[in-house]
């Protein structure tokens, strides 16, 4: 039997507890020894902020709030200059590791200058997995396991949290730390109303800060209280115990050369003669059009994006089983092959882009073809990094780069003001060619008022006019909601007059692909 061990946080002598049988096996058993008093300060105070910040209607700074309340509270708990002596968890974030808690910050606050919800939808999604990453670090060997080894983590964790406050409620510190927090929400209960019936603007300030406890509210905050709790333990969990890793599997070929070289070559092969025969096409844009009797500028954009695209993926797949069984023996053979593919794939890359891109040119901008767009340049830096690592002949981790690779491309997307970027594309074609989609613009957010005032009326009020009711005359959702682009928004339509839609006499026309 283990030895006892002193645990100076906890103020006890305890044995260590084996854990519970998990499904992850032996790699992952989970921590010996309770949660300590710290981790369960700290995941209280962050469930009780984030219960305070999460916006409960409309998305806004309160997620960028929620998110550094989370950074703070990891480092808090697992940094090793901010850890007492006696603290329980063993492992610590690691500085390289962190560079992922600065881009988790940085995406939550998309949620406080975009008003597009499909973008901050995204952008929150990526924000967990950078955050779990952090925490996770290289403790596992698959990236998407690290990015959500925090939520598992919190999934894991109701057991060995019990055990914690069954440690506190046997420990008179213990009772004591939880008598002096009832005391403070007494006196504050006070004296609060007091100083709120005093100053009406205090008063105002008060009433957004603090709750409401009504019957509808209080399951809100109660969950908004378990998410912000749960982020907290589940990487107290995780760096309590972090997983051992399993060793990288031996990289031995059972392949000749030959064997995994000739379905390379013959590709290879193949995407080479595709490039000579089609290379006035691929890059012709508009002289092809023009010189190929009855080919519209649809046609030769729709007739092979979706087919390069799929090339393209399929291309991304085979090159990373190739340089899992290329043997390390023939090294020249390895760069040639599979540099050769990676390098005529990303000529197949662009060609896609300039179809694609042309398509937006003739037929407007939309905010589907413009992710599209972006997916193929994302497949692209994908192909980079694999041809630098087949030249190099350093196999990397392709997932975790893809995964680097896909968040910067999302912040690119928040700094770019997609909905805005549509907005105005549109309106500079309008004013070139006189076609315009007016129901497509008016169904955007908020990001895209600033571009469509610029258009003559009664094409302006048609585009503002189902925004403004979207928008309506005041944010709801008190500070946590407060938006950037919302804001402006408002502004820009107070000062603006939105007059009657009239369609019928402004002579536009709805943009077709035809």
């Amino acid at each position: 039997m283990s030895a006892p061990v002193r645990s100076a946080e906890l103020g006890m002598v305890h044995g260590p507890v084996p854990p519970p049988v998990s499904v992850f096996g032996k790699h992952w058993p989970g921590p010996l020894l309770p949660p300590s008093r710290r981790l369960l300060g700290v995941a209280a105070a962050t469930g009780v902020g984030a219960a305070v910040a999460i916006p409960d209607g409309r998305d806004g700074v309160g997620w960028l709030v929620t998110g550094l309340l989370l950074v703070g509270a990891v480092l808090a708990i697992g940094w090793r200059p901010l850890r007492p002596p006696g603290e329980l968890l063993p492992h610590r974030v690691a500085v390289v590791e962190t560079a992922w808690m600065p881009v988790a910050v940085a995406l939550s606050g998309v949620a406080a200058v975009r008003d597009a919800g499909w973008l901050v939808g995204f952008c929150m999604l990526a924000a967990c997995a950078a955050g779990s990453l952090a925490v996770a670090g290289r403790s596992f060997r698959s990236v998407v396991r690290g990015a959500v080894a925090v939520p598992l983590g919190a999934l894991r964790s109701p057991l060995w949290v019990g055990r914690g406050l069954r440690a506190m409620r046997r420990t008179t510190g213990g009772l004591r730390l939880v008598a002096s927090l009832l005391v403070g929400l007494g006196l504050l209960a006070v004296f609060g109303p007091l100083l709120a019936s005093a100053d009406p603007a205090f008063g105002e300030v008060l009433a957004g800060l603090v709750p409401t406890l009504d019957g509808g509210a209080v399951p809100g905050w109660v969950v908004r209280f378990g998410l912000g709790a749960a982020g907290v333990v589940g990487a107290g969990f995780l760096l309590a115990a972090p997983p051992t890793a399993p060793p990288p599997p031996e990289r031995v070929s059972r392949l000749r050369t030959v064997e995994w070289g000739l379905p390379v070559g013959l590709l290879a092969g193949l995407f080479a003669l595709y490039v000579a025969t089609t290379l006035p096409s691929l890059f012709g844009l508009d002289a092809h059009v023009r010189d190929t009797s009855g080919l519209t500028y649809a046609e030769y954009a729709r007739s092979g994006f979706w087919q390069l695209l799929a090339v393209t993926v399929l291309s991304l797949l085979v090159i990373v089983l190739g340089s899992r069984w290329a043997s390390p023996a023939a090294p020249l053979w390895t760069r040639g092959l599979l540099g050769a593919l990676a390098g005529l794939t990303l000529v197949i890359v662009a060609s896609a882009l300039t179809r694609i891109w042309l398509y937006q040119q003739v037929y407007g901008f939309t905010l589907l073809r413009l992710l599209v767009l972006t997916c193929e340049l994302w497949l692209g830096a994908g192909f980079v990094m694999m041809l630098v690592s087949v030249l190099r002949l350093r196999p990397v981790r392709y997932a975790r780069g893809m995964l680097a690779a896909g968040i910067g491309a999302l912040l690119a997307l928040a700094v770019l003001d997609p909905e805005r970027f549509v907005a105005e594309h549109n309106v500079d074609r309008y004013a070139a060619t006189g076609r315009i989609d007016v129901e497509y613009l008016s169904g955007l957010s908020a990001d895209a008022v600033p571009a469509l005032q610029r258009l003559p009326e009664p094409l302006r009020s048609c585009a503002l006019a189902p925004i403004a009711a979207r928008l309506g005359p005041v944010e709801e959702g008190g500070w946590r909601s407060t938006n950037l682009s919302r804001a402006g928004a408002r502004a820009d339509l107070a000062a603006a007059t939105i007059g009657t839609c009239r369609m019928a006499s402004s002579g536009s026309s709805r943009a077709t692909d035809d």
